[in-house]
């Protein structure tokens, strides 16, 4: 079997960009500290000269797969046993003399594979590379272009398909890529973002075509090239940004000049940075695509503290134009919202007010400097007195954590600082996750944010329930009774009763009822379920004698067990 013996010197300078110090392996404890690390030294040259001298693999690939299979060689050391004996060297040699080892086992791992996910991996009944040298060839060629070998598992994962191709197809490919104007540095970094690059599986014209002509005019045209430091580390990181627009949405080949413009992102911003900027503005519940637009067209607003600024609601709309007749009736149809919340709230803040389109569409239409100008005056704002001794009341209770990280949830969906909110967190159990679990489950049936949190103000043991239940009560009212969501606004205590033992007797009764001819009034849903059970024995009475009777016996929870 031939394998590729082309080297780059490359290499040599890119592989440093990735190297890191990993911890030893736990189960090299049983030996002395001080003979440890050493002895991994040691076994790594035995294995590079085992690699190289008895399995015929070229020296360079040798090297990589014996210094970076850590893992795979701790299980060899320990059982070649004492390695505080200067003997070591030989013993090591011995075992493998006698103990051929998996070298797929060792070539994935140092490919940059985890060692836990190496076992699904492993080729089935193949232990040697001559065997089926497709990957090392693959692997060794994308090496030889200067592809960091302890990175390629990368391509890996992602991509399996790509180490089934023939060398020369990989070299081919990417010599084509290169026609763009890219350098190898660069291009590297653009295929560990995009793996599918190599794949083949996306032909030139199309998805590929359009990455590139994107990349072209990003890197090439707008010269970002010379904004970036020459290592495969750095453009891979740049890379990644890049992605994080596609993951968001942007169509490629048509966001090119648009992220040349503003270049400067991909280099003063981390990935992490982009990732918490674009959440925000997700949570205003509008398209994501539009959320990586307004980035690439406004790209000021990354340099804006999100976090920790406290708004005053009021304050934060009048800094945005709205009138004083306006706010005074926002204040009266949402008090729930008003008061002082923090920055990293205003998304739901929004949403509670149902003024999440106008916001986003006032940032994307130029007004988004008003965003960053906010400054908290005070004014509308104070510190509410009866939520100050709420708060007292809290910290000097027996679970303050508990109780602080129910009232943070709450002002994580809009809640703003006032004596409405401790009100209404009186009533709420659970944790905050939990709470959280619930709120999403109601908005994922499709109760409107704004409409929830006002349903919350009115009925707030809604979000007691585990939400299966919820969704059987939901499910009950909307398919069962013929009704529709828009009715737990008039009547959210629907959610509070009990499904089987209330809901549905008394409204299956009603029906009953209605087909004997004997109840000619529509009865509201409230009026059917929320009424006591005396006065609800007493109504059914006057409907008709027989009634009653038919109830308990038929229809009530507390049925015999014999039925009707």
């Amino acid at each position: 079997m031939r394998f590729l013996s082309t080297t780059s010197s490359l290499y040599t300078s890119l592989s440093r960009h990735f190297s890191s110090l990993t911890e030893l392996p736990k189960n090299l404890s049983i030996f002395p500290s001080k003979y440890r690390s050493q002895a991994i030294k040691k076994a790594q040259k035995v294995l590079t000269d085992y690699l190289h001298t008895t399995r015929s693999l070229p020296y360079t690939y040798a090297e990589h797969i014996g210094k970076n299979s850590l893992f795979s060689l701790s299980e060899i050391v320990v059982k070649v046993g004492d390695v505080s004996q200067s003997t070591f060297s030989n013993s090591f040699q011995r075992f493998l003399r006698y103990h051929p080892i998996n070298e797929f086992e060792f070539f994935f791992e140092s490919i940059g594979i985890d060692y836990s996910e190496l076992h699904g991996l492993l080729p089935a009944n193949k232990f040697f590379f001559y065997e089926d040298g497709t990957v090392l060839n693959a692997a060794c060629a994308l090496s030889g272009f200067g592809f960091p070998w302890n990175k390629l598992g990368r391509l890996y994962k992602e991509d399996p398909s790509i180490f089934s191709k023939h060398p020369k197809e990989l070299t081919d490919r990417l010599c084509e890529y290169k026609s763009y104007g890219f350098d190898n540095v660069t291009l590297i970094g653009i295929c560990l973002s995009f793996p599918y690059v190599l794949s083949g599986e996306c032909k030139l014209g199309g998805e590929i075509d359009a990455l590139f002509d994107d990349l072209k005019k990003l890197c090439i045209d707008f010269d970002l090239i010379r904004c970036v430091e020459g290592n495969v580390d750095t453009w891979y990181e740049v890379c990644r940004k890049i992605l994080v627009f596609y993951d968001m949405g942007c169509e490629k080949g048509m966001v090119g000049e648009l992220m040349g413009r503003s270049k400067h992102i991909f280099v003063e911003y981390s990935e992490e940075i982009l990732v918490q900027k674009m959440e925000f503005f997700c949570r205003l519940n509008v398209k994501k695509e539009e959320v990586g637009l307004l980035i690439l067209r406004s790209p000021e607003i990354l340099s804006f503290d999100l976090e920790t600024p406290m708004i005053s609601v009021l304050d934060f709309l009048k800094h945005f134009g709205f009138s004083m007749k306006k706010l005074k009736s926002i204040a009266q149809e949402y008090p729930h919202v008003m008061g002082r919340n923090k920055m990293a709230n205003l998304p739901h803040v929004m949403r509670a007010l149902d003024l999440h389109e106008w916001f986003f569409n006032e940032l994307k239409g130029g007004n988004h400097h008003l965003l960053g100008d906010y400054v908290f005056s005070g004014a509308d704002g104070a510190l509410d007195r009866d939520f100050k001794d709420g708060l007292d009341r809290i910290h000097s209770s027996r679970t303050p954590l508990h109780t602080i990280s129910k009232l943070n949830f709450m002002h994580g969906i809009g809640f703003g600082e006032s004596n409405l909110t401790m009100k209404t967190l009186v009533h709420l159990h659970g944790t905050s996750n939990e709470l959280q679990q619930r709120f999403d489950c109601l908005l994922r049936i499709g109760v409107d944010f704004s409409k929830l949190c006002r349903i919350i103000t009115l009925s707030p043991k809604i979000l007691n329930q585990n939400p299966r239940i919820i969704e059987r009560k939901v499910k009950f009212l909307c398919q069962d009774m013929g009704s529709s969501l828009e009715y737990l606004n008039v009547f959210p205590a629907f959610l509070n009763f009990d499904l089987e033992n209330r809901i549905k007797p008394r409204y299956r009764f009603h029906m009953w009822l209605s087909e004997k001819g004997w109840c000619t009034k529509n009865y509201s849903l409230a009026s059917m379920i929320a009424t006591s059970e005396k006065n609800f024995v007493g109504r059914i009475y006057g409907i008709h004698p027989a009634a009653p009777k038919q109830w308990f016996e038929c229809f009530s929870y507390k049925k015999s067990s014999n039925g009707c």
